[in-house]
């Protein structure tokens, strides 16, 4: 995971503050996909992936913030926003695709 790799070469006195929170935000993103993809209704489905979308915006908060603590340089800070970007638009997809009935399969069929 990007996330992890990029946040070892943080100041050891951010392990038990941006490192942890960053790293756990990550991680919430795909959890909360995960979650969200075994639920079956869409109320539910949507509720998770709202939640993992409210974990993108929280990494993109701790990129910038590691930017002006300077402990990421632009080309990083340029790649971690790209990733964020990508998943974004991969996530949307993915809940308009619900709100549109495309995609959903009953677990009882």
């Amino acid at each position: 995971m990007l996330v992890y790799g990029i946040t070892k070469s943080f100041p050891e006195e951010e392990k038990f503050g941006l490192v942890s929170q960053f790293r756990r935000a990550a991680v919430s993103i795909g959890a909360n996909i995960a979650e969200g993809y075994k639920k079956l209704g869409k109320a539910d489905k949507l509720r998770f992936l709202n939640i993992a979308e409210g974990s993108m915006a929280e990494c993109m908060n701790y990129i910038l913030l590691s930017k002006d603590l300077g402990y990421i340089d632009e080309k990083t800070f340029s790649q971690l926003c790209a990733s964020i970007d990508d998943a974004g638009k991969l996530l949307t997809a993915y809940c308009y695709g619900i709100i549109n009935n495309k995609g959903i399969q009953s677990e009882l069929e």
